[in-house]
């Protein structure tokens, strides 16, 4: 499967991908399909989160229905058919609870990175920025493989845009720069409400302070 993943992959000689998702029957018999996803250098990730809709869509355009439930390294996902249309498809997809961890500080070549680690499955170190540099794809496969991270780690690159908004640059475990992430779009999502609420509670702390004194 590695093998294969790497050739069909290759954006000039094959079709060009970030990843397949190999299906097998649920041995289990709890989801309707297992998948297995491999990155385009053969390396095998838990998750998708964009790969799981892919295989819910073709799941659904073989099988109809209105839900799939899929079997990632992850745990089990429903994805629930919101849309179809012209062989598009929507999908609502549980991605599960996310595992937030406290910001903190890595030390690599170009300098000291700040980030929040967080879990949906699958590892991400979200880092903010101001802007999006010229060589952001370099120092987000730095931070990747750094040795804090055993297992290498998937990289978003998040500016902030106002309360409601944010722009994200995904770096990704055995694919490199991707244009979206499902997984990636989840993480700098929680990690940005994460990081807001220190921000709002190390102000309240600071006005508790001066008011004291």
């Amino acid at each position: 499967m590695a093998a294969f993943t790497r050739k069909i992959c290759n954006r000039n000689t094959g079709v060009g991908a970030d990843g397949v998702e190999w299906l097998f029957p649920d041995q289990k018999s709890e989801a309707d399909v297992r998948a297995r996803l491999f990155n385009s250098d053969g390396s095998e990730a838990e998750i998708s989160g964009n790969g799981t809709r892919c295989v819910a869509a073709y799941w659904i355009s073989q099988h109809s229905g209105d839900s799939v439930s899929v079997r990632t390294g992850a745990g089990i996902k429903e994805c629930v058919l919101v849309s179809s249309e012209a062989g598009h498809f929507q999908f609502r997809t549980n991605m599960g609870v996310p595992m937030v961890g406290e910001e903190f500080s890595i030390k690599v070549a170009f300098g000291e990175v700040r980030g929040v680690p967080v879990s949906m499955g699958n590892p991400h170190f979200v880092v903010f920025v101001d802007e999006f540099g010229p060589g952001w794809q370099g120092e987000a496969a730095e931070i990747g493989k750094h040795h804090d991270f055993k297992h290498g780690i998937n990289v978003e690159f998040v500016r902030v845009i106002d309360s409601r908004t944010i722009e994200v640059r995904f770096y990704e475990r055995g694919a490199g720069e991707t244009l979206s992430s499902g997984t990636g779009s989840c993480a700098a999502a929680v990690a940005s409400v994460r990081v807001r609420k220190n921000q709002l509670a190390g102000r309240g702390a600071r006005t508790r302070r001066l008011a004291e004194g």
